[in-house]
C-alpha cells in the first residue's frame, strides 16, 4: 500500500464569536447561546492572518484515541493552529483571548467522514445555490455533525469541484473536501434514469472500463481534471466484474501521484480481486455474499487496506424487506466487522453519506455492536483516516503546531457513543462553523 502524502485545499476564514477579556472566568463567558451560523462567514469574525487567539476552555480533551484525557482542559488556538493543549492549571491563556465554555463538554479532534457523496439533486448547480440555502445544507449534511473533513467518492466532479471552491473562497463555511469525481464503472452499471429519481440523484456520466488499457486512461484524466483519488466499482449486477489488471491499472496511475484509491464491492471475491489490485480503501463491506472467510481477510491485512463499513446503507436497503432477511444481512455485516477488527485492521469512519439520512448515530451504534470501543470508532473518525491520507502532521490530533480542526460534544462519548453525533461546536482551521442552538 502506497503511503499517501498530503493533499487537499487550504483552510477558510469562517470565525464567528465575542471578544473578551482572558481574565474573566470561562464559566462567565459561555458562548453557546448563538443561533444559526452567518452565511457569509468572511464578515463574521477574525482572518487566518489574525494574531488573536480563541480558546476552548474546561472541556474533557481526547488529545488522540491513544491517550488518556485531559480533565479541566485548554486548547489554544492562533492563525487556524493549535498553539497549545493541556490542563487549565497548565496552559497560560493571553489576555484578550476569544473564550469558548467548554465545561461538560468534551473536546477531540475534528471528524473525518471517508464515504460520501454530493450527488444529491440539492448539489446541482453548486455555483448558483444561494449563498444562505448551501450554508444550511452542508451544515444539514455535515457540519453539525463535526465533519471537517470529508471524503467524497462519486460524484460529477466539476460540480463538486465548484462546490469546494465556494468553501475555500471563505464564500461558506464547510468542510475541506477530497473528492474522486465520478467513479469508474463496468459497462451497464449505471442505475436507470427512474432509479436515479427515486434516489434523489442527479444523472450524470461515469467512465465506462473493461479492461487494463480503458482503466489506466480514464483514471490518467480524471486525476489529470484534479481529483484527490480514484473510485471504481468492482462488478455490477449486469455485466461482468473487472478483472484485477484493471483494478491494478487504475491503482498504478492514482499511486504515481500518491492519491488513493477506493473500490465499491459487492461480494467476498469482490474484495479479494481489489485487494490484490492494490487498493487502498475497500469501500463497503459486502454482506450479500456471506462472511468474510481467513483468505479474505487475511488477504486484507496483508495489503494494509483500510474499510469503511457503511453498516446503515445496508440496514437501509432492506427495509422493505422480511424481518428475518435484514437480520440476516445485519448479522453479517456486523460480523464482516467484527472479524476484520479482531485480525487487527484499520477501519475509516464511513457511512455512505448522501445515500443515507445524514444522523450517524445509527452508524455509532452498529460500529459498537461489532465491537468497537469508544477509542476505536473515535480513531476511525480522526487518526486512522489522517494517516491514511498523508494528513497525520497537520490533522487528526490535538497538538501544538497542527491544524485547528476541533468538535466540541454536549455529552461524553466514552459512555454513551450518542455523545458523538450530539455536536455544540464544529471548529476548522480555528473558525467555527457550526455551533448549536440552544
Amino acid at each position: 500500500m502506497t503511503r499517501i502524502t498530503r493533499m487537499g485545499p487550504e483552510e477558510t476564514p469562517c470565525l464567528d464569536i465575542h471578544t473578551h477579556d482572558s481574565r474573566k472566568t470561562a464559566r462567565s463567558l459561555n458562548t453557546g447561546t448563538s443561533t444559526r451560523n452567518p452565511p457569509h462567514s468572511r464578515q463574521s469574525g477574525q482572518s487566518l492572518n489574525s494574531p488573536g487567539y480563541l480558546a476552548l476552555v474546561g472541556g474533557t480533551i481526547y488529545v488522540s484515541p491513544t491517550e488518556e484525557p485531559i480533565p479541566d482542559g485548554v486548547v489554544l488556538i492562533q492563525g487556524g493552529k493549535i498553539a497549545a493543549v493541556g490542563n487549565r492549571a497548565v496552559v497560560q491563556v493571553p489576555q484578550n483571548t476569544e473564550l469558548l465554555d467548554c465545561s461538560g463538554f468534551t473536546v477531540a479532534a475534528g471528524f473525518w467522514n471517508s464515504h460520501v457523496h454530493f450527488f444529491e439533486r440539492k448539489w446541482a448547480n453548486a455555483v448558483g445555490i444561494p449563498v444562505p440555502e448551501l450554508s444550511r445544507q452542508l451544515q444539514d449534511m455535515l457540519t453539525r455533525y463535526g465533519f471537517t473533513s470529508v471524503f467524497d467518492i462519486g460524484s460529477m466532479w466539476e460540480n463538486t469541484r465548484r462546490l469546494r471552491d465556494r468553501i475555500e473562497s471563505g464564500e461558506v463555511p464547510g468542510p475541506r473536501i477530497r473528492s474522486t469525481g465520478e467513479a469508474m464503472v463496468p459497462p451497464h452499471a449505471l442505475p436507470s434514469d427512474t432509479v436515479l429519481n427515486m434516489m434523489g440523484a442527479m444523472k450524470f456520466p461515469a467512465p465506462e472500463i473493461v479492461d487494463a488499457a480503458q482503466a489506466a486512461a480514464a483514471s490518467k484524466k480524471l486525476l489529470d481534471e484534479g481529483v484527490d483519488g480514484i473510485k471504481l466499482f468492482a462488478s455490477s449486477p449486469r455485466s461482468a466484474s473487472l478483472p484485477e489488471s484493471a483494478i491494478q491499472a487504475a491503482v498504478n496511475e492514482a499511486h504515481r501521484l500518491a492519491k488513493p484509491v477506493f473500490v465499491h464491492p459487492n461480494s467476498g471475491a469482490d474484495v479479494l480481486t481489489a485487494v490484490r489490485g492494490g487498493v487502498d480503501v475497500i469501500a463497503h463491506t459486502a454482506p450479500h455474499s456471506g462472511p468474510w472467510d481467513e483468505t479474505i481477510l487475511a488477504a486484507m491485512k496483508d495489503r494494509r487496506v483500510a474499510l469503511t463499513p457503511t453498516l446503515t446503507i445496508w440496514k437501509y436497503y432492506m427495509r422493505h424487506d422480511r424481518i428475518s432477511a435484514q437480520e440476516q444481512i445485519a448479522n453479517t455485516e456486523i460480523g464482516q466487522l467484527r472479524a476484520w477488527l479482531a485480525s487487527g485492521g484499520t477501519v475509516l469512519f464511513g457511512n455512505d453519506l448522501g445515500a443515507v439520512e445524514y444522523d450517524p448515530t445509527e452508524e455509532y451504534a452498529l460500529m459498537a455492536e461489532a465491537g468497537m470501543s469508544f477509542r476505536q470508532i473515535l480513531a476511525s473518525l480522526t487518526t486512522a483516516p489522517a494517516e491514511r491520507f498523508g494528513e497525520s502532521k497537520q490533522l487528526g490530533r490535538i497538538a501544538a503546531g497542527l491544524q485547528a480542526d476541533l468538535v466540541v460534544l454536549k455529552g461524553d462519548p466514552s459512555q454513551n457513543n450518542r455523545a458523538l453525533a450530539a455536536v455544540h461546536y464544529t471548529i476548522r482551521a480555528g473558525n467555527i462553523i457550526y455551533r448549536a442552538s440552544e
